[in-house]
């Protein structure tokens, strides 16, 4: 044994594995298709954030009288219309079937007609349903012999009081794009680089390099090395992904940068770290059973099969339903939290002692997992030939 120190050994290995891997051309574009995905993602959201609640209406006839109030009505539901004049209620006919327009409206005031392509949205068929209703009432009041205006205003003053117990949380769509987005990037890099790991630690068994290596080096400062430095690797392009990402973000005007997608990225960067480290230590230690590429994913199937468990349930009870107790208890365990749980943080559902009690929990289990693993790593990584029992090195 050489006089390497623990710190020294370590920090060669890491330093090996980043700089190999950081200069192929596979992390680069793998890097730039991932920040082209984003890129287009944020688009989307950023078309999609500003459609949401909007809708482009046709005025045709005796119907363009209404454009105000029609407005202002659609307005009282949370609703943005853009109101358009067309001459030719043909013509508006045929925007509204290209997708131009939402709707054509035509017709008396008292009885419009409503012209759409498949079906009317609720609130837009609400806010002319009551326009239409007003018309109607306006004439019975002035036949009645009564001032429309002034029961209007009688009708105004009168109103509900509403007590507001918890304020409604106006970026919770926003913030359900940021969870899916962070389950996704780490779910990407524990697989992706996961994977990695295994896959060195088979192409050194395999040609034979393992042996030069442990000739200078502790078998468990050769793990530690190969998961430190893929692990860099792994970090450095989720903060690549993570940034560009936030610069697209705030150039569009889809999140708060520094508030709420900021934040999501800090702690989506925390959980990775944790998550990393429990998964890489299980995919190395499985990989040292195997001495050929054609055996690695008979045994990484179950590893990868829990991530993609964590990854698709998760992401299916997050959108469904974030605070229940299905997608809470998942996001505590060690095998699940590193996905799902800084998913629910940037939801903002997750309390404090839940992702407290997440991080202890998966502080426990790398711990547990190192120990474990790097007994399995140094027992079972200089045999070659047949697939080396789990039993066997765990004597």
């Amino acid at each position: 044994m050489s006089g390497l120190t623990t710190g020294r050994a370590v920090f060669l290995v890491a330093r090996r594995e980043f700089t190999s891997r950081v200069r192929t051309k596979a992390f680069v574009w793998g890097t730039v298709a991932i920040l082209a995905v984003l890129a287009g993602y944020v688009l989307l959201q950023a078309v999609l954030f500003d459609d949401a609640g909007r809708d482009r209406v046709a005025l045709n006839g005796q119907a363009t009288v209404l454009a105000e109030p029609l407005a202002r009505t659609a307005a009282s539901f949370g609703r943005e219309l853009e109101l358009v004049d067309v001459a030719d209620p043909v013509d508006g006919e045929a925007r509204v079937r290209s997708g131009d327009l939402d709707a054509l409206v035509t017709g008396a005031p008292d009885a419009l007609r409503v012209v759409v392509r498949e079906s009317l949205g609720e609130q837009l068929r609400s806010s002319i349903d009551l326009i239409v209703k007003q018309q109607v009432l306006n004439a019975q009041l002035a036949e009645a012999g009564l001032d429309p205006a002034d029961v209007a205003r009688n009708v105004e003053r009168a109103g509900v009081d509403v007590v507001v117990l918890e304020r409604p949380d106006e970026q919770s769509g926003r913030r359900l794009a940021i969870g899916l987005v962070v389950a996704a990037l780490l779910y990407y890099s524990l697989l992706v680089y996961g994977t990695m790991v295994a896959q060195g630690v088979v192409e050194e068994k395999s040609s034979r390099v393992v042996e030069i290596l442990l000739a200078t080096l502790r078998p468990w400062q050769l793990l530690l090395g190969k998961v430190v430095g893929l692990g860099a690797v792994g970090l450095l392009q989720l903060v690549l992904i993570g940034g560009g990402g936030l610069a697209l973000a705030g150039a569009a005007g889809v999140v708060d940068v520094v508030g709420l997608a900021g934040g999501a990225l800090a702690t989506g960067l925390l959980w990775y770290l944790l998550g990393f480290f429990l998964y890489a230590t299980v995919f190395a230690a499985a990989a040292s059973l195997v001495s050929r590429q054609e055996e690695l994913q008979s045994v990484l199937t179950p590893i990868s099969t829990a991530i993609v468990v964590a990854f698709v349930v998760g992401i299916n009870l997050m959108i469904s339903d974030p605070t229940g107790s299905a997608v809470t208890v998942l996001s505590l365990l060690p095998p699940f939290a590193p996905i799902l749980m800084p998913g629910r943080m940037a939801m903002g559902v997750a309390p404090t002692w839940q992702v407290l009690l997440a991080v202890a929990l998966a502080l426990a289990a790398v711990a547990a997992i190192t120990w474990l693993g790097g007994k399995v790593y140094a027992n079972a990584v200089l045999r070659t030939g047949a697939r080396v029992r789990l039993r066997d090195v765990l004597r």
